[in-house]
């Protein structure tokens, strides 16, 4: 059962973007967002949506140049709300994976909650744009995230041949395993999950 409400806002503005973002880790999965790349957007909903996370995120960016500042910046800005709203960590499962399919597409994400913040993403996209969104700011998101939440992620495509899929599947499966390590271990209640008694 949870004690304390995991909620956070968090707003970060630059010379290149304005964004806020505000979540509840405890949820039904509404979102709200509107950062100008559509495509972005979607995938953005299926991580509230798949993780239970309630997500309204609003974000202007200098997207008359691209959209590299404004996807790494969400990164930065929801990782930032994340590690926020998890606080200090105590009865949290920690560890997540999750393997998702869509059609010939599969990939697996794990993520550990652990403090150190660490990226490794393997994934050939087959396509460099997905609608207005540059794969390539795929990496770029989950390094902004990974970095400023504090988690080790590792994120693998184990087959694809559309980019579509292949990109949907990496947010869902993020989404699925996010949602199992930010549960609530009732039999850890009050235990940072840590032999070292911190992260």
């Amino acid at each position: 059962m949870t004690i304390v409400e995991r909620k956070a806002e968090v707003v970060r503005h630059t010379n290149e973007t304005k964004i806020r973002v505000a979540l509840n880790l405890d949820g039904t999965g509404s979102a709200s967002f509107a950062t100008g790349i559509g495509f972005f957007d979607h995938m953005l909903d299926q991580i509230a949506r798949h993780a239970l996370i309630d997500i309204d995120i609003e974000a202007q960016g200098d997207l008359h140049i691209d959209g590299h500042h404004t996807v790494e910046d969400v990164g930065i800005t929801l990782g930032q709300a994340m590690a926020k709203a998890v606080g200090d960590k105590k009865g949290l499962r920690r560890y997540g994976h999750a393997y998702v399919p869509l059609d010939e597409a599969l990939s697996r994400v794990v993520i550990d909650f652990s403090g150190r913040p660490g990226l490794h993403m393997r994934v050939d996209f087959k396509s460099g744009m997905i609608g207005a969104l540059d794969t390539q700011l795929v990496f770029e998101f989950f390094q902004g995230f990974s970095n400023h939440a504090g988690v080790t992620l590792h994120i693998d495509n184990l087959q694809g041949d559309n980019a579509h899929h292949q990109c949907e599947t990496i947010f869902k499966a993020f989404a699925r395993a996010l949602r199992m390590a930010l549960e609530i271990d009732p039999r850890a209640a009050g235990v940072i999950p840590s032999t070292k008694g911190s992260l």
